[in-house]
């Protein structure tokens, strides 16, 4: 099983919020490199940039879906233990 399909449940804590944290900095950076494209497109459209944008696009929607998977578990876990208190 990939890291990216890892049941949730099985992670602790820490594991939790270091993946939810990699996976921010990940997006961040993906995301500067769309901008970049973004601005090359604006100035000097052609189809491999515009290749580039897609696939930075496509793997930056899948970042913010597992990010919202962690934050998601997250607050779940927040939630239950506000209920165990």
């Amino acid at each position: 099983m990939a890291a990216e399909e890892e049941d949730l449940t099985g992670l602790s804590d820490e594991d939790l919020e270091r993946a939810l944290r990699d996976l921010e900095v990940q997006e961040a950076d993906v995301s500067r490199l769309r901008r970049k494209l973004h601005d090359r497109l604006a100035s000097f459209p052609n189809e491999v940039t515009q290749q580039q944008e897609h696939e930075v696009s496509a793997k930056r929607r899948a970042l913010h879906v597992r990010i919202d998977e962690l934050r998601a578990e997250r607050s779940r876990r927040r939630e239950d233990a506000a209920h165990d208190a």
